[in-house]
């Protein structure tokens, strides 16, 4: 049987996860992204659901040590993991712990959190949206930028009828993965906003992976200023 999980740069592998329905029934790929420090231990950023092959693929690379739930959307398959791996800690972003009592959560995903693994994942929390607050990571050594929902990118016949539209006018579907509408509207403390993008602008980045689109594989930086060019012109 095939490996479900993909190398995809130094210590850093992606497995696509199945297609879930969210509000309006919209239909959106999920994806989770493996990190092994160098200590050997796992850390799963935004988990999708778990099947025998997924788990026997992760277990080989390491010990699971970390599920990190990226954003207060991307929680569904977090108690099954904990479940599975009880040892593990957990992190929540702002607005999770509320909606999940269900999990046990060990602390606040912020900056304090990285001392967990100072020196290989950076983080940046993007403030002074009304939808949701995304934690947005960097992975030092495959020089990877990862975003969850706040940029995306669907192809033209993703999406039918009526949502075909919607997508269109939100900015999913484009010549190259964008900030939807929605989330630039959300974004009511645009300063808190910019300072973020600036700091994220800031990292040697190269890659970058998303939860709804096909990688960036190069000029990943270039690509992100281009992203973010309608926030930081203001």
């Amino acid at each position: 049987m095939p490996a479900i999980l993909r190398e995809f740069g130094p210590d850093i592998w992606i497995a696509d996860g199945p297609i879930v329905t969210a509000a309006g029934g919209f239909h959106y790929p999920t994806r989770m992204v493996v990190i092994r420090l160098v200590d050997g231990n796992l850390f799963l950023w935004s988990p999708t659901r778990m099947s025998d092959e997924l788990r026997a693929d992760i277990d080989t690379l390491g010990s699971v040590r970390y599920l990190i739930p990226p954003n207060s959307l991307h929680h569904v398959f977090l108690g099954d993991w904990q479940r599975t791996y009880p040892n593990a800690k957990a992190y929540a972003p702002p607005g999770l712990i509320q909606k999940r009592g269900d999990i046990r959560f060990d602390g606040n995903l912020d900056e304090t959190a990285q001392e967990d693994w100072a020196g290989e994942i950076d983080l940046v929390v993007m403030r002074g949206n009304l939808i949701t607050t995304e934690v947005v990571f960097f992975h030092q050594m495959s020089k990877t930028v990862l975003f969850t929902d706040l940029i995306q990118h669907f192809k033209p016949n993703w999406f039918r009828g009526w949502r075909a539209l919607i997508a269109k006018l939100d900015l999913m579907v484009g010549p190259e993965p964008s900030v939807p509408r929605k989330f630039r509207v959300g974004f009511t403390n645009r300063r808190a906003a910019r300072t973020s993008v600036e700091r994220i602008l800031d990292w040697p980045s190269e890659k970058v992976l998303m939860a709804h689109g096909d990688p960036i594989t190069e000029n990943g930086q270039a690509f992100m200023a281009r992203a973010f060019r309608w926030l930081t012109r203001g």
